[in-house]
């Protein structure tokens, strides 16, 4: 089962696609984050779920959000596979499945596809599965993101 919406997000330390080192907290000090975990590069389903987070990436961007994609793929995979996709955001190699087993996300025979919206606190306020519906995850972040307000909007009300 994943974690639930209202838990604490656990923070983690990755290398990116791009061959540097991110923790979720530095990322959450950007804006929220989007953070999806798929099962393998450049297979179907999970080339329709990175392209449809690339197509709504503008939209995604609007909220102050980042864009994590994690699967247990290396890096030099993760290259290739965004230079082949043309995505934006940021790819995690989590070979050792660590990032996976924080988030309860290891499936069984097939790893979990799973969606979390986390806000700036570091608060999950959407979790979303599916293995049938890979475009949906992009959707579904859209509308927490647009129920928290955008990253603007949240500082305007911090400092009024």
């Amino acid at each position: 089962m994943p974690l639930k919406i209202g838990e604490k997000a656990p923070d983690f330390t990755a290398v990116s696609d791009s061959g540097e080192t991110i923790t979720l907290s530095g990322k959450l000090k950007e804006g929220p984050v989007v953070l999806y975990f798929y099962p393998k590069d450049e297979t179907p389903g999970c080339v329709a779920e990175a392209c449809t987070f690339r197509d709504r990436w503008e939209e995604i961007r609007s909220y102050g959000a980042t864009v994590l994609g994690v699967s247990s793929d290396s890096s030099e995979s993760h290259q290739r596979f965004k230079k082949n996709r043309n995505l934006q955001f940021t790819l995690l190699s989590d070979e050792k499945k660590e990032i996976r087993r924080l988030y309860q996300s290891t499936g069984f025979i097939i790893p979990s596809r799973i969606t979390y919206v986390i806000d700036m606190d570091g608060i999950i306020r959407e979790v979303y599965e599916s293995q049938l519906n890979p475009s949906n995850h992009a959707e579904v972040a859209i509308n927490q993101l647009k129920k928290m307000g955008t990253k603007e909007k949240k500082i305007e009300l911090k400092t009024e």
